[in-house]
């Protein structure tokens, strides 16, 4: 049942997806918040798709409170579906994401006009200033900051060695001055990278206690680092139970 569960559920994602992308067309033209509204729609019909074809949930645990406010929020990468919840669990999400993404025809022009931050990882200094600069924005604008510190959607287990937490979040951090909130999750268990079956359980976002601003830039890696990768492995191991 887990196989046919997930086809029906990749069925309904993909019809989902294509339908909405089709109907947001006119949100270009409308204020940002409509365009924000059909991501939260989109999101919460692929939660329903996945508890009901597939028997996967989720629980938002810990410092619940810090996701309704502006802030920067730095989040264990596992799964496709880390990219997603956020539109769920916050009101104003605004995701560093790759600058390529925000080309493909439809989904790009919707993550533009949401106001997500696009970065190029080969444009150094130039690239970070772009990025601080749309950050400092989106603050202001009262949005959740939501970036993967390790660039990329590491395997449950595996550790940072060949996955290493990336010098961008250091540079946002000290640069925009505000505490950050390390996220821990464990969706990878159950919607592993590039898997095409997806697992019945419940999938845990742990929100953190946040780091204060301030820290040295090496001090404040080694802490997010512990915080996220600690709290992961103890979710990884609840959910192997």
């Amino acid at each position: 049942m887990t196989f046919v569960g997930s086809v029906l559920f990749n069925i309904w994602f993909f019809g989902l997806t294509a339908l909405l992308l089709v109907l947001s067309l006119p949100t270009h033209l409308m204020h940002r918040r409509w365009s924000c509204l059909t991501a939260k729609i989109w999101m919460r019909g692929l939660s329903w798709g996945l508890a009901t074809f597939c028997g996967l949930r989720y629980e938002v645990r810990g410092r619940v409170d810090l996701l309704g406010r502006p802030g920067l929020f730095a989040a264990k990468h596992q799964s496709a579906w880390d990219t997603m919840i956020f539109h769920t669990i916050s009101p104003d999400p605004a995701y560093v994401m790759k600058k390529e993404l925000l080309s493909v025809p439809l989904y790009g022009w919707l993550a533009r006009k949401q106001g997500n931050i696009p970065v190029d990882r080969k444009g150094g200094a130039a690239a970070l200033k772009a990025m601080v600069e749309r950050a400092q924005a989106a603050l202001a604008g009262g949005q959740q900051i939501v970036i993967f510190p390790q660039g990329t959607r590491v395997p449950p287990g595996e550790g940072t060695a060949d996955w290493p937490y990336h010098p961008g979040i250091a540079g946002l951090y000290g640069k925009l001055g505000v505490e950050c909130v390390p996220v821990a999750v464990n969706s990878g268990v159950f919607w592993g990278r590039r898997s095409f079956v997806k697992r019945a359980g419940t999938i845990v976002v742990e929100v953190l206690d946040p780091i204060p601003p301030g820290m040295p830039r090496a001090a404040f890696m080694r802490e997010l680092e512990r915080r996220i990768e600690t709290a992961s492995a103890r979710l990884e191991a609840e959910a192997a139970r």
